[in-house]
């Protein structure tokens, strides 16, 4: 199966309206997020490997074309769309880059046709994988250094597909690992896991199953503690590790109640039993915010499990996206809508010290002291590849940018509540682009209507 009817319909109905007319020449779409949702003071770009396979792999099959023909598609349209490919070129911040709202991530130069068919599936996945790798950020950026996290949200997201890009995510911005064991394969990830309590459940006691569980997997073991009550447990984690002779590279779960208090309990017993290098691993619909109030009150944690809040980006589970034609042939176009004003011609971002950028045209000269954001990912429908010029790909290359731009971005964007984004300026060469084609625009249109008053004339 090729995937490339996940499109809307009025996509393809566009595309063969366009190519019956024998519109082909090339048009500009520019991806980028109109506004942030209110807890968010900057996003990390992500997605883009999928959508370059995607691309690359566009075709209609026999079958696709034979339900086509079921929804009313004419012979001629059908004979088209059989050879459609995508040839174009694409624009974007490699993955792993912090943005801001207005910011292109992602722009396409291709025949409309094509460029258009591409619109639902490139918005899908850089909507939802950027909310995920913003998410994510939030949580490394409220655990500070000093809670390691790993990522535990499989079983809730949004479909299997979701959940190993959940995985991904986490690990562009500095999870260490994922329970997630496809993704963790698919990816070079950690697999990280501990034990539910149906096993604890499944033993007579609490104690044998934590015997039983140290015996068959001594490495790494971490013994869930709170299945009937937490301070019993500690002592009979404590019992096993003491048995045993564990006390490195193992830990104790938390995942209910007081995390806070509880925690330094299970330090305190487990230092006066002269196990000290037992962790303190911590779970149970955490989020953000809840990372950040144990870092806030020492608590003695050294890990924590983040899962059903992270794999659905919670608080905000999407993205005010949009994908619109900014050129075609040589002219600039743009939308006027009230709210939704778009800015028209290819564009380049440009990033100065601090987060403080600038929207440009395409073929601006960066100001002094910047360097652009985009890059050229695809030429003629294929990758660019990194001697060609490319952005480094993989998860280690997006990490370290990601790391980088966090650096820089300033305390006020990256606070947890009521942050402040940076807002970028416009070049002047964007601006009177912008002045001119809004004129043009308004003119093409013709003379305003007066809207209708209201009661008898």
């Amino acid at each position: 199966m090729s995937g490339s009817l996940r499109t809307d319909l009025y996509e393809l109905n566009m595309a063969t309206s366009y190519l019956r007319r024998s519109m082909r020449q090339p048009a500009t779409f520019s991806l980028f997020v109109r506004a942030l949702p209110p807890e968010r003071g900057f996003l990390v770009a992500n997605g883009l490997e999928d959508c370059l396979t995607w691309l690359e792999g566009l075709r209609f099959e026999a079958d696709d074309l034979a339900y086509l023909a079921g929804l009313g598609f004419a012979a001629e349209d059908l004979a088209v769309l059989a050879d459609l490919r995508f040839t174009g070129e694409v624009w974007a911040v490699p993955e792993g880059t912090v943005v801001v709202a207005q910011e292109p991530l992602l722009e396409v130069t291709a025949p409309i046709a094509e460029a258009q068919v591409a619109e639902t599936f490139l918005l899908n996945q850089i909507t939802f994988q950027t909310s995920l790798a913003s998410k994510a950020a939030r949580c490394v950026v409220a655990a500070g250094g000093r809670i390691e996290l790993v990522e535990f949200g499989l079983r809730r997201t949004h479909g299997i597909e979701a959940g190993d890009a959940a995985a991904r995510a986490a690990a562009m911005v500095g999870f260490i690992g994922t329970s997630n064991v496809e993704a963790a394969k698919r990816y070079g990830l950690r697999a990280s896991g501990t034990m539910a309590h149906s096993y604890v459940e499944a033993f007579p006691s609490e104690l044998e199953a934590f015997r039983a569980y140290a015996h068959d997997h001594p490495a790494g073991v971490t013994l869930l503690v709170d299945t009937y009550d937490s301070v019993a447990g500690l002592a009979n984690a404590i019992t096993v590790f003491t048995e045993t002779g564990l006390d490195r590279g193992v830990a104790v779960r938390l995942d209910s109640g007081d995390l806070a208090e509880l925690a330094r309990l299970a330090r305190r017993m487990l230092d006066d039993a002269g196990l000290h290098g037992v962790r303190v691993f911590v779970s149970g619909g955490l989020d953000e915010h809840d990372l950040a109030t144990l870092v806030a009150t020492r608590a003695p944690v050294d890990a924590a499990g983040v899962g059903t809040r992270l794999g659905v980006s919670a608080d905000a589970p999407y993205l005010d996206s949009a994908y619109k034609l900014v050129s075609l042939g040589d002219r600039a176009v743009m939308k006027l809508s009230p709210g939704k004003v778009s800015l028209p011609g290819a564009k380049q971002v440009f990033r100065g010290p601090g987060m403080r950028d600038v929207i440009g045209l395409r073929h601006d000269a960066p100001p002094p002291g910047t360097r652009p954001l985009l890059q050229q990912v695809m030429r003629d429908g294929r990758r660019v590849t990194a001697d060609a010029g490319a952005p480094a790909g993989g998860l280690a290359a997006a990490r370290a940018r990601f790391e980088a731009d966090l650096a820089e971005l300033p305390a006020a964007a990256r606070a947890l509540v009521r942050p402040e984004s940076p807002v970028p300026g416009l070049s002047e060469s964007l601006r009177e682009l912008t002045r001119r084609t809004e004129s043009q625009a308004r003119l093409a249109q013709g003379p305003a209507v007066p809207a209708p008053r209201d009661g008898p004339s």
